[in-house]
């Protein structure tokens, strides 16, 4: 038997799959519970026995949350990645979806920059708290004229 098809074999204790995953074993189990990982084998002694295939999805998950995908979003895209039928403009379409929403976000992260700016301009930073422009607009009573949404 080759080194590569040895290594295909190989299990692995919890431990070892999430050093390898580089992740922590309350990581792996919460995978396996939400059913993001494929169930592991499980020895006599009750032992989970785990393959480098079980470390592969963990690493794609994980990239996949790199980019902002939910967990949610990520079982979605393995269903997708495990039926036969599934083409790449399906799976192009659930990155596109992504990218609208991360677009959108980066949309309302620079409409709070600029409120909070202004927020943060319209205040002396001195005098009582009762008179902060800051609290105030958190308050919905802004003297800035700008609501906050």
């Amino acid at each position: 038997m080759t080194e590569e098809k040895s290594k295909d074999r190989a299990t692995y204790k919890i431990g070892e799959v999430a050093r390898r995953a580089n992740v922590n074993k309350e990581t792996v189990r919460y995978y396996e519970k939400r059913s993001l990982i494929l169930k592991p084998d499980r020895r006599r002694s009750g032992y989970r026995i785990f393959t480098q295939r079980h470390i592969d999805q963990i690493k794609f998950i994980k990239r996949a949350q790199e980019l902002g995908f939910t967990l949610k979003e990520i079982k979605e895209l393995l269903e997708l990645r495990m039926d036969e039928g599934t083409t790449c403009s399906e799976i192009r379409s659930e990155a596109q979806k992504k990218y609208r929403d991360v677009v959108e976000k980066i949309s309302d992260l620079r409409r709070i920059k600029s409120t909070l700016t202004d927020l943060i301009d319209s205040c002396a930073g001195s005098g009582p708290k009762g008179d902060c422009p800051i609290l105030e607009a958190l308050e919905g009573e802004s003297n800035t004229g700008k609501n906050i949404r």
